[in-house]
């Protein structure tokens, strides 16, 4: 089985919604983590739209890297720029990747601009993930 980690700076979106659909995807063929080099929780708005597409987040936890330190990762996907500059170092021969997304929880506006941020980087990380699964656990 394989392990999966995928890295943001806060652990509140971009990785809890890649975290969600690859978990959708790849069932329990796989083990996926989800971490932050900080930890913010997980945005309600986050929850909110990924419930839309029908992947529940809700149970999901934010989580600081440095509680997986043990784990042996194969993948470690960064999903934003600021986490792949400060992502530690693994003692393992893990494959990098990166695909970065722009942060849903920066958006300033009404809440229907905000909410229309968010389902964009929904989607953008959903087409990631079906490329990941395609190309890498296939």
């Amino acid at each position: 089985m394989k392990n999966i980690l995928v890295l943001c700076t806060g652990n509140s979106c971009r990785s809890q919604m890649m975290q969600g659909y690859l978990q959708q995807m790849v069932g329990d063929k796989t083990k996926i983590y989800s971490a932050g080099i900080e930890t913010h929780g997980v945005n309600p708005r986050a929850i909110k739209i990924m419930k839309e597409d029908g992947v529940d987040i809700s149970h999901h936890t934010s989580n600081h890297i440095d509680e997986y330190h043990r784990v042996d990762f194969d993948i470690v996907i960064t999903v934003c720029d600021h986490a792949k500059e400060h992502c530690p170092w693994f003692p393992s021969n893990a494959l990098r990747l990166h695909q970065s997304f722009e942060d849903p929880a920066g958006t300033q506006g009404t809440e229907e601009e905000i909410m229309d941020k968010f389902r964009q980087v929904r989607d953008e990380i959903r087409d990631y993930a079906r490329e990941f699964v395609t190309k890498y656990l296939a």
